[in-house]
């Protein structure tokens, strides 16, 4: 029986709200930011993904490491659309963004951790 895997299923389901949020942008008429956060968004559970099938444990720690990057870019446009009146508020994403954000530097430290 596989084990559960924390952060690929946290990642991927958060993938899918960002789907929603950036649709909703779209119907908004905010098209720019919406790719920003769409890309941005989608790119954390995609490195996980990728990860899990590093080369070696530097691989997986680099991996891991650009989705922890992608998930600091996508907290500025998150914020970007928080402090702007016409933007829906996308505080239901903050939050699984920062336990997305802890995930990932646990899993880093440990990983540098057991080199």
């Amino acid at each position: 029986m596989a084990r559960e895997n924390v952060i690929l299923e946290k990642s991927f389901k958060f993938a899918l709200k960002i789907i929603e949020y950036s649709e909703l942008l779209e119907e908004n008429k905010k098209y720019v930011i919406a790719r920003q956060i769409l890309k941005a968004g989608t790119s954390i559970g995609a490195n996980v993904k990728e990860a899990q099938s590093a080369e070696s444990k530097a691989d997986f720690i680099h991996k891991l490491k650009i989705a922890d990057k992608e998930a600091n870019e996508l907290e500025y446009w998150l914020q970007l659309c928080k402090m702007t009146e016409k933007y829906p508020n996308p505080a239901n994403l903050e939050n699984g963004l920062l336990e997305i954000k802890k995930l990932l530097s646990k899993i880093i430290s440990s990983s540098k951790a057991s080199t």
